[in-house]
Parts: C-alpha cells; structure tokens; sequence
C-alpha cells in the first residue's frame, strides 16, 4: 500500500461510506500522534503541533491551508501563539472517510518539528 502522505483525496459525496472500524485501527497507525475524538456528535482526528513562536506557527498554518485547499478538503484550524491545533473530518458525511487520514499524514509530513 502507498503510504498514505503520497496519496490524493478522492472525491467524495455525501453517501459516501465513513471509514470502518477495521479500517480506521489499519490507517490510524499511519497516524499514530493524532487522536480519534467525537466532536458533536462527529468522529474527527485532531492533533496539536508545538512551535517556538507565532511565526512558525502562522507559517504552518498556512502551509495546511494550501494543502487543505489544493485538495479542496478542508479542516479546522486554531492558531495560537506556539500552537496550532488541526482537525480533520468529511462535512459531507459527518465523520472519518480515509481522505481524513491521508490529509493528517500529509500534515504531519509538513510539520517542521518531525
């Protein structure tokens, strides 16, 4: 299997299955720093990034927003001083879809810090 930062979303509509239970276990481990929370109701990934400053952590944030928007798959992002927090679900279908997981380790593959 391609590793999941060198793989592309798929295009997804709003029937579009949410990932299993096996599936997810499978790709989380790819992943394995982003937690799996329920948000409203909502399974999502979400993980918190550390920086010296609020440059760098501005400049990161831009960094996922081109990646989000060059796969027109979008999270969301809070920017803070030394700190951005990053989550990631499909709106369509109101949870996880694997195009969740592959945005994380493509954000992970953009953090300076790894």
């Amino acid at each position: 299997m391609t590793e999941l930062k060198q793989q592309s979303c798929e295009a997804c509509s709003a029937d579009a299955p949410r990932v299993t239970e096996d599936e997810k276990r499978q790709l989380h481990q790819s992943v394995p720093d982003w937690e799996l929370i329920e948000l409203d109701g909502e399974e999502q990934l979400r993980r918190e990034f550390r920086f010296r400053n609020f440059a760098q952590a501005l400049a990161f944030t831009n960094t996922v927003g081109e990646l989000a928007e060059t796969e027109n798959h979008h999270p969301a992002i809070l920017l803070e001083w030394g700190r951005v927090t990053v989550r990631w679900w499909t709106h369509k279908i109101g949870g996880l879809h694997k195009n969740d997981f592959v945005m994380a380790a493509r954000t992970d593959e953009a953090y300076p810090g790894t």
